[in-house]
């Protein structure tokens, strides 16, 4: 397998997360006998000090060059005097314009080793396994009009969708949910919004096509409850932006740390990959970032743009095996501070298990 991934590390604990990331990917390449390339290139603030920009023509077309996008993290606090449009995080916006992408996928797979990690009880947080389908281009983070005057005091966003884009997003929610337990939830605010009304709708039209699908609807302030009493009882979660958004993130709480969940979006021109987590400047170069979700964030790579189902589950294996063995990162060390390791340690960690857990399926394999 070749594969040509274009490195976007971005602003904060973003090059220190990816550097693991990417290590985790050259040895799946060198233990499969797999071609991987990596370019790099600037996004966020790190593009602003050396190109006046957020995201350069030149790491646009690096992108668009390859076969998938990996990206660390964006945001820098020493850019906030700037407006919305030329700081950091419009570097993120419009990467994700540019290659097209409109499904997020973010899973939140609870691992055994940290379920006394999470707030949540342990028999509540053992064992889910969620796939949040996000739509990612639509919503009231894109719609128009859209404006904040100051001097009157009032400010409006829009929150529009079309039938198209629910459909193309529903549609790769339901294939999903095909390959995994065959049940689909669709969150929304029916009740209230005609936005709402139109992804209920569109799902219940959809829903003949896929009759091994379950498929049932949440309102989003009961899912947000339900998420943290019954987690267990999720499969695929299909939402809107705004809801995918704020959803996905309230799952870091099963899994302990949003450090733990990783991400993908797909459906455009180029897949781009990236950790749930921000830039987290106030750690930055400390070595306490937590790498565990940009490497699983790599598993996702090689399961969407690769197509290496085995090798993105040898992964997770390694970092199951490792989180199995104490080993932790400050931010899910919850008091254990005699296993904490730093992001390097951690990013050696899951190499070594990685190489056994793959030696071990290479010599059942030859047997």
């Amino acid at each position: 397998m070749k594969l040509k991934i274009a490195i976007l590390a971005g602003d904060g604990i973003g090059p220190e997360v990816t550097r693991e990331a990417v290590n985790i990917l050259k040895a799946v390449a060198e233990f499969g006998a797999h071609e991987f390339t990596f370019s790099e290139a600037l996004i966020g603030g790190v593009a602003i000090t050396a190109h006046g920009t957020p995201l350069p023509q030149s790491t646009i077309d690096l992108c668009l060059e390859s076969d998938a996008v990996l990206l660390g993290a964006v945001g820098d606090n020493k850019f906030n005097h700037l407006t919305p449009d030329k700081r950091p995080e419009a570097g993120l916006l419009q990467i994700r314009q540019e290659l097209g992408g409109f499904a997020n996928l973010r899973p939140c797979l609870s691992f055994a080793a940290l379920a006394e990690n999470s707030p949540l009880r342990p028999e509540v947080a053992k064992d889910v396994d969620i796939l949040f389908v996000r739509e990612l281009l639509g919503g009231l983070y894109f719609g128009q009009p859209r404006w904040w005057n100051k001097e009157t005091g009032e400010a409006i966003n829009t929150m529009r969708y079309t039938k198209h884009e629910v459909v193309r997003v529903s549609r790769i929610a339901f294939q999903l949910a095909q390959k995994r337990r065959k049940k689909l939830t669709q969150v929304d605010k029916a009740n209230v919004l005609e936005c709402s009304q139109l992804w209920r709708a569109t799902v219940e039209e959809l829903k003949p096509e896929y009759p091994d699908v379950t498929v049932e609807h949440q309102l989003v302030d009961s899912m947000a409850m339900h998420l943290m009493n019954i987690p267990r009882n999720f499969d695929v979660v299909l939402t809107e932006n705004l809801f995918g958004d704020i959803l996905s993130d309230e799952s870091g709480v099963i899994t302990g740390s949003l450090g733990m969940l990783p991400s993908a979006t797909i459906g455009g021109k180029v897949n781009l990959y990236e950790p749930v987590h921000g830039s987290a400047p106030d750690i930055a170069g400390q070595g306490k970032a937590n790498p565990l979700g940009a490497i699983l964030t790599a598993a996702m790579v090689l399961r969407h743009s690769g197509h290496l189902e085995r090798e993105a589950l040898a992964i997770e294996a390694a970092v199951a095996k490792v989180l199995a063995a104490g080993h932790r990162t400050s931010d899910i060390a919850r008091g254990n501070t005699a296993a904490n390791v730093t992001t390097t340690q951690m990013g050696k960690l899951v190499h070594e298990a990685l190489a056994q857990s793959i030696d071990r399926q290479d010599s059942m394999h030859a047997v």
